[in-house]
């Protein structure tokens, strides 16, 4: 199953790290933000990741052209140009990057991304944000229902967006506004998708939490999968402040 990684982004409101790098770059603990979400899928066997990217997707780009480069010790005979790698890499992943365009919107770039991802089940996720989610029993609970999309709930105070959810299907029943004392449960990414979500996206302009979700609401077809444990977005250079602690202190997203 392939992993689809949404990575095209701006990332305004982290203009200290992204006037140079996509934010998806932007590392915690001397690795990109991306590289620490894919060991987490690595972790259940997903090892076939798909970048959507945009904003400056040279750089992701360069980085994984780089990366045993960057990683491993060598030996090198200046005459010749021989390179002897003294050791591989430890990720045994497939890596492909995409330009789904600089202004395309999150529906717009899965779209892009359709011949990529082809016509089987996929997971989608945002390349800015790490949780502990058993991504196992996310796959399983999907396979279990007859939704064309499952979204992972968590619980998260402040300036989201909330989920209305069934408590008998955990199907979405709907999206509101919530304030800042809500802890109602919010769209947390880590998504299993079936094909037949490219059909709801119309064009490069289509953010798929908007239309493409309202229509699965409708026909019944957005499931969640509750998610208690630890979930943290990097919205802001005070979110990446949080990761870099908490990472120097064991890390709670650290499941491999």
């Amino acid at each position: 199953m392939k992993v689809a990684l949404l990575s095209g982004g701006f990332g305004t409101r982290l203009s200290e790290e992204t006037s140079i790098r996509p934010k998806p770059m932007v590392e915690i603990g001397g690795r990109p933000i991306m590289w620490h979400i894919m060991k987490m899928y690595a972790h259940y066997g997903l090892k076939d990741f798909v970048v959507l990217g945009g904003y400056k997707v040279e750089y992701i780009r360069e980085y994984f052209l780089r990366y045993q480069s960057s990683h491993c010790d060598f030996s090198i005979d200046l005459k010749t140009g021989n390179v002897e790698w003294l050791q591989s890499v430890d990720e045994d992943w497939r890596v492909t990057v995409l330009n789904t365009g600089a202004d395309s919107m999150t529906g717009g770039r899965l779209r892009r991304a359709r011949h990529v991802l082809g016509e089987e089940r996929f997971c989608l996720t945002y390349g800015d944000g790490v949780c502990d989610v058993n991504i196992a029993e996310l796959i399983k609970a999907h396979a279990a229902s007859d939704a064309w999309c499952t979204l992972t709930a968590v619980t998260q105070p402040g300036r989201y967006g909330a989920l209305r959810v069934s408590d008998c299907s955990k199907q979405v029943l709907g999206f509101r506004e919530k304030g800042s004392t809500d802890g109602g449960l919010i769209n947390g990414g880590f998504f299993v998708c079936e094909p037949q979500v490219f059909d709801l996206i119309d064009n490069d302009q289509t953010v798929f939490e908007a239309e493409p979700m309202e229509r699965m609401v409708k026909a019944n077809r957005l499931g969640s999968y509750t998610h208690t444990g630890y979930w943290q977005s990097m919205d802001s250079l005070r979110d990446k402040q949080v990761l870099e602690a908490q990472w120097a202190a064991g890390a709670p997203w650290k499941v491999w």
